[in-house]
């Protein structure tokens, strides 16, 4: 068991190398294990700030996507309210148009029927006369195919005309 009793010289070495050591790795490993340890804390930092600033700019442009949402939305209600308003405008000159259009339509339509209706009692009065000389010309030469039947006529005619002036 006399290993793990430890003697004065090996103490003393143990010491020693100990101390040689620290004394080396404080003047050259140290400092770069602490710049290294500062430099990766400082690209914490950085990342962080990073995360931070990035955070902040989608918060940004989040609250700025939602104001053009609905400023589009708001422009969609407008645009849509407008079109509606026109439709209905539309509509109504439509109507307006096919109103007088239909009026002036049946206007001619009407002018035009009671033009044919004059044509045709123009025409019937036309016939109508015709067909009354034919027969007062069959009639006349029927009754006036005597001498005393045509004199007989002839003054009844005379005085229809004096008694009328």
């Amino acid at each position: 068991m006399e290993l793990f009793k430890p003697e004065f010289g090996l103490v003393f070495w143990m010491f020693f190398v100990f101390v040689v050591l620290f004394a080396i790795l404080a003047k050259y490993a140290w400092p770069y294990i602490i710049r290294s340890i500062d430099d990766r804390a400082d690209l914490i930092d950085k990342g962080v700030e990073y995360a931070q600033d990035a955070k902040a700019q989608l918060e940004k442009a989040t609250e700025n996507a939602q104001s053009l949402l609905a400023e589009a939305q708001r422009q969609q209600m407008d645009i849509i309210r407008e079109a509606t308003q026109m439709k209905s405008q539309i509509i109504e000159e439509a109507k307006k148009v096919a109103s007088v259009e239909a009026k002036k339509v049946m206007d001619a339509a009407a002018l035009s029927i009671e033009q044919a209706r004059k044509e045709s009692e123009q025409q019937f009065r036309t016939e109508v006369s015709a067909f009354a000389l034919q027969i007062a010309e069959k009639l006349m030469r029927k009754e006036l195919s005597n001498d005393k039947t045509q004199i007989e006529m002839i003054d009844k005619l005379l005085n229809d005309i004096e008694n009328k002036n």
